[in-house]
C-alpha cells in the first residue's frame, strides 16, 4: 500500500510543479490505474510558415486519427513548435472529438455520404468477409472505428488528408440504428 502511495506523488505538472489544474491519473472504479484503450495513427505531419518581418517562423502541423476499434473515433488536429508538442495537441483535440458509431458486426447500417469543404465521401456497408475496401485517410478512419467490411470512395478530387479523414467523420456521424418496433 504504502509503495502505491509513493506512486502517485511522481506524477507531476510537465510546466513544473503541481499545479492548479493537475488532477492526476486517471482512475477505474476499483481504483486502479486506467489504461488507454484508444490506438493513435498520424494521419498528416506539415511544416507551416508563417512570415513575419524578422523573416519566417516555422511550426508543425499534425493530424491525428485515434480509435478504440470498437466504434469510437476522433480526429484531431493542432500545431506546434515541435513535432512531439503537435502530436500531443492533436492528440487532446481528438479525444475532445470522439464520436461513437453504431456498428452492424462488422459493418455500417446504411450508405452515407458526406461533403466536407472539398473532400466527397461515400461509404457503402457490405457483407461479412468483404474486407475495408477504402483507400488513404479514409480507410485509416474507418479500420480505427473497427469498421471491417466496408466499401469508401472518395467523389472529391482534393488528395488532402485532413479534409477527407473529416468528411468520412462527417459521414459516420449521420449513421443512425433502425429501431425495432414492438
Amino acid at each position: 500500500m504504502e509503495n502505491k502511495q509513493n506512486q502517485n506523488t511522481n506524477f507531476k505538472n510537465p510546466a513544473g510543479g503541481r499545479g492548479r489544474n493537475f488532477r492526476g491519473p486517471r482512475r477505474d472504479s476499483r481504483g486502479d490505474f486506467k489504461q488507454d484503450s484508444f490506438k493513435e495513427k498520424v494521419l498528416d505531419l506539415r511544416r507551416v510558415t508563417r512570415v513575419v518581418a524578422g523573416g519566417k517562423r516555422f511550426r508543425f502541423r499534425v493530424t491525428l486519427v485515434i480509435g478504440d476499434e470498437k466504434g469510437s473515433v476522433g480526429v484531431g488536429v493542432a500545431k506546434g513548435l515541435d513535432v512531439q508538442s503537435a502530436i500531443e495537441k492533436s492528440k487532446r483535440d481528438a479525444r475532445k472529438n470522439v464520436i461513437k458509431i453504431p456498428l452492424n458486426k462488422r459493418t455500417i447500417p446504411h450508405e452515407v455520404r458526406a461533403k466536407f469543404s472539398a473532400a466527397d465521401v461515400l461509404i457503402k456497408p457490405a457483407v461479412e468477409g468483404h474486407g475495408l475496401k477504402a483507400g488513404g485517410a479514409v480507410r485509416v478512419v474507418l479500420s480505427l472505428a473497427g469498421i471491417k467490411d466496408v466499401t469508401a470512395k472518395c467523389l472529391g478530387r482534393t488528395p488532402n488528408k485532413l479534409t477527407n479523414a473529416m468528411a468520412t467523420i462527417k459521414a459516420l456521424s449521420q449513421l443512425k440504428v433502425k429501431s425495432e418496433k414492438l
